[in-house]
């Protein structure tokens, strides 16, 4: 295979290769690879530890449009999860600022104590240029020394993302109780790699939260009790969890239900539409997305790979009578939110929780609350 090599500096100490052939040389950081996954990026500003730690981000390679990663360090109030989801940090200019106020450890010394490999001096620009006219793909970070034929061959090992159900590689092996205040409802989430500035927005609503594992069956679910079902995001491929999409139609209907990004997906997929990987994805927190029951554009934070198909405004007929797509992308048009006109239940393709992010949908957590209040009050 013929290698297109891009680079401003020459070869250095590590590489990305897309499965295309395309090469982009830089230094090494963090960990040593290799590694490899489908390389993405991401246009977000800032919040590169919260995307690393985002289990949306599982099995990926995140390239960082912004020019330099790592100016305010890392802390633990920027973790998104337990772990490091996503597989290696590509950048144009990463830096290791230990020194920056509520920084408790340098980006790279905390990529390297995390075990993952990272690159800097990438021409991240061209990048992300090829995977917008290429199409996000397989890819991966390796030694200088790697052979490109030994490279090749393990991208070539690693599986598409297209009918890949890691919701079930994220998911807790066991059922985990969050208490607020007790003031809020008790929510029950199927846990297909929730954000914990998701958690955190519900339990300073009050709310308490239980996360159960995605394989739960329907009736295990309704014994818990709750007031409302929260659909969470996650990585992977919607179209391969249909064993969600089965639980999900037997709770819709019984209890209020919100989604958020692959809940958004799942319960599109109840009521009847399709999803589809879009070429490069949504990934970053500066996306448009109008309301268009009201006109509202709110701008949102997003990262996903997949879409659901749909027009803006259609309205149709599902099992649990009539659904509104009620948002859309406004950078391609894509659907972004759904509501249930006879059931409280809806679901939005964005992330309202600003982890990190703007605030315009942080409502939305307030107003899932408030249709659990009608709901039980009716």
């Amino acid at each position: 295979m013929n290698t297109q090599r891009t680079s401003s500096a020459g070869t250095g100490s590590a590489y990305v290769l897309l499965e295309d052939g395309t090469r982009f040389d830089g230094e090494a950081c963090g960990a040593s690879g290799p590694v490899c996954g489908e390389v993405v990026f991401t246009t977000g500003m800032s919040g590169y530890q919260e995307s690393v730690t985002d289990p949306s981000f599982h099995a990926q390679l995140i390239c960082f449009t912004a020019p330099m990663v790592g100016n305010y360090g890392a802390s633990a109030a920027a973790m998104e999860s337990d772990r490091v989801h996503a597989r290696a940090a590509i950048m144009r200019e990463a830096v290791n600022a230990e020194e920056a106020p509520g920084a408790e450890r340098g980006w790279l010394d905390w990529l390297e104590d995390c075990g993952v490999p990272g690159i800097t001096g990438v021409d991240t620009r061209t990048l992300v240029r090829h995977i917008r006219d290429a199409g996000a793909m397989r890819g991966g970070l390796f030694p200088a020394a790697t052979a490109e034929d030994e490279a090749h061959a393990l991208i070539a090992a690693e599986p598409s993302m297209t009918g890949r159900d890691l919701a079930s590689v994220v998911t807790p092996g066991a059922p985990l109780l969050i208490a607020g205040d007790g003031s809020g409802p008790r929510i029950v989430a199927l846990d297909t790699g929730i954000k914990t500035s998701i958690v955190r927005n519900f339990v300073a609503r009050g709310a308490t939260l239980e996360l159960l594992p995605c394989t739960t069956s329907a009736s295990e679910v309704l014994a818990r009790g709750a007031d409302g079902i929260f659909l969470v995001p996650g990585p992977g491929d919607p179209a391969a969890l249909g064993y969600l999409v089965d639980t999900l139609r037997e709770l819709v209907g019984r209890t209020p239900v919100f989604g958020i990004c692959l809940g958004h997906q799942l319960l599109s997929q109840a009521v009847g539409l399709e999803t589809f990987k879009l070429p490069f994805g949504h990934r970053g927190a500066n996306h448009p997305v109008k309301d268009l029951r009201t006109g509202r554009i709110a701008i949102t934070s997003q990262n996903h790979g997949f879409a659901v198909r749909g027009e803006g405004g259609q309205r149709l007929q599902t099992e649990f009578g009539e659904a509104e797509l009620t948002h859309v992308n406004l950078y391609d048009g894509t659907i972004e939110g759904i509501r249930l006109l006879d059931v409280p239940a809806g679901c939005v393709q964005y992330h309202p929780e600003a982890g990190p992010g703007p605030n315009d949908s942080l409502g939305l957590f307030d107003e899932f609350i408030g249709e659990i209040a009608g709901a039980h009050a009716a």
